[in-house]
């Protein structure tokens, strides 16, 4: 990709941006949220047609002109968005499917479909139904989806744009084993990641944009992870994670032997949780993928329907959410891992989302205050620095890290005594995974209780005063911040012995 500009309203997106890629080669491309990555990879698999950018693209020496994904795909591209593309209704084996069914005399050729399917699966050691409906997955499982989807069309050049942000240690090991197979192959594996330690475990060169421009490309032999950061945000970050310790002996949150059963379910969620949670601390979740973390947040939260059993307090008194505005009322915010379907109205702009869970401090006599609304949400993204061209640009062309950082301004508005993150840094930056951290300490310091989920063991130990982890449905283990390390998350997370109060 040579000379590649793009510019939006009001923002230049892309200024003369190179990209050399060798075949066979997994290329790693780095950058802070909005330095351009995802738009230079829409403009190679034709999402932005060749009309709408200056610049010029060659595939094995040939100029090509992509004026949509079908001409890219042709060229023997295939992307696999940050933000999935599957079809919710539909199944595991029709999502991979999807526009290139088997047929047989001109009908879909079924037993075909998921006999194909299921040896994809196979393949990427996923063990799921062929048949099961994409929406019964979770966010881990269909990015798995993705990634089998992506190799069903025997691609040349592959581009996976934030692939692991949703896996587990285990299902990320998977993947690279993945990738190295199809290096081996002849196969080019463009990798857009803000988790540098994976980045430096497989990438063979490292390409870094900065704000809309190229910095450099970094052979992996010459590659650190300091050298990675320093380019990306122009200055060096000396500590990653700014724990402070925060934590009062004043109890906010807890639960007692709870229990949830999801209406219709015949079988628990999760069971017999203890947890608590003080004034001004930090409790974290860990566990593999499927372990209940995020059914344990959803539960307690009230999204659910269902039929809990235990109890659930706060400040010592007990309560009981049976919807997330009940949730809200009493001072309980939660972050969802999904922002896209939970966490953000993507179709309305920055002002409306960020006000949507406090609308009574906005509104009078059920008349809202449109003054009060920009007001309001001028202080909140500014102490979020969310990066928009205005409160009135819609949210879903923001980049993925500045959609988060809507997210948790929506919730720093209704002022919490408890809040829940769930992968709070899923799929952001270094950068801007430093300020989410700074303001997790400015909240713990103003007496919130923050609960946070997190798959990113790095992250659980160095911002964490205590971690809980859960494996199938139930909480196997605690570990106080001072003995936390890797090895022993893992051994209470696959069952093996733990600190369990």
């Amino acid at each position: 990709m040579k000379n590649i500009s793009k510019s939006f309203p009001g923002v230049k997106a892309l200024d003369q941006v190179n990209l050399q890629v060798q075949q066979g080669e997994i290329h790693a491309l780095c950058g802070e949220n909005g330095a351009g990555k995802s738009t230079l990879m829409k403009i190679l698999s034709g999402v932005h047609p060749a009309a709408s950018y200056e610049g010029d693209i060659y595939i094995h020496g040939k100029r090509q002109n992509f004026d949509s994904i079908k001409d890219s795909e042709e060229a023997g591209i295939t992307i696999i968005y940050q933000e999935l593309a599957l079809v919710q209704e539909l199944s595991v084996a029709e999502n991979i499917f999807l526009g290139n069914e088997p047929k047989t005399n001109g009908l879909i050729d079924w037993s075909m479909l998921h006999s194909k399917t299921q040896q994809l699966l196979d393949y990427i050691g996923l063990t799921i139904p062929t048949n099961e409906k994409i929406k019964n997955l979770g966010v881990g499982l269909q990015q798995l989806v993705e990634i089998a989807k992506a190799l069903e069309k025997e691609s040349d050049i592959i581009i996976l744009d934030e692939p692991t942000a949703a896996l587990a240690e285990e299902e990320v090991d998977i993947l690279i084993s993945i990738l190295k197979d199809l290096k081996a192959k002849g196969i080019t594996c463009i990798y857009i990641s803000h988790k540098l330690k994976e980045v430096l475990r497989i990438a063979d060169s490292i390409t870094i944009l900065r704000d809309g421009q190229t910095i450099e490309t970094i052979a992996q032999s010459e590659a650190t992870e300091n050298r990675i950061i320093s380019s990306m945000v122009g200055r060096e970050l000396t500590e990653l994670f700014p724990y402070q310790n925060n934590k009062t002996e004043v109890p906010v949150f807890s639960a007692k032997n709870f229990s949830f059963t999801k209406k219709g379910g015949h079988a628990p969620l999760v069971y017999d949780i203890n947890i608590d949670v003080n004034k001004g601390e930090v409790l974290g979740i860990g566990g593999l993928m499927g372990a209940g973390r995020t059914e344990l947040a959803m539960s307690l939260f009230g999204a659910y329907e269902g039929t809990p059993s235990g109890s659930i307090y706060l400040n010592e008194r007990p309560v009981l959410f049976r919807s997330p505005k009940d949730a809200i009322q009493q001072g309980v915010g939660y972050v969802s891992e999904d922002r896209k379907r939970f966490g953000l109205v993507t179709g309305m702009d920055v002002a409306k989302n960020t006000t949507l869970s406090s609308l009574p401090q906005i509104t009078s006599f059920g008349v809202m205050d449109k003054e009060q609304e920009i007001y309001q949400t001028q202080q909140v993204v500014n102490k979020m620095r969310v990066k928009s061209p205005s409160l009135q640009t819609i949210v879903n062309t923001l980049s993925g890290g500045n959609q988060q950082k809507v997210v948790l301004s929506k919730w720093l508005l209704t002022a919490p005594k408890v809040l829940i993150l769930d992968e709070p840094t899923r799929g952001i930056d270094v950068g801007a995974k430093q300020e989410i951290y700074h303001l997790m300490n400015e909240l713990t310091a103003e007496g919130v209780a923050i609960i946070m989920i997190s798959s990113e063991l790095s992250e659980l130990i160095g911002m964490s005063d205590r971690i809980a982890v859960m494996a199938e449905g139930t909480i196997t283990g605690e570990i106080p911040r001072n003995e936390a390390d890797q090895e022993s998350i893992m051994k209470m997370a696959t069952g093996g012995p733990s600190h369990v109060k």
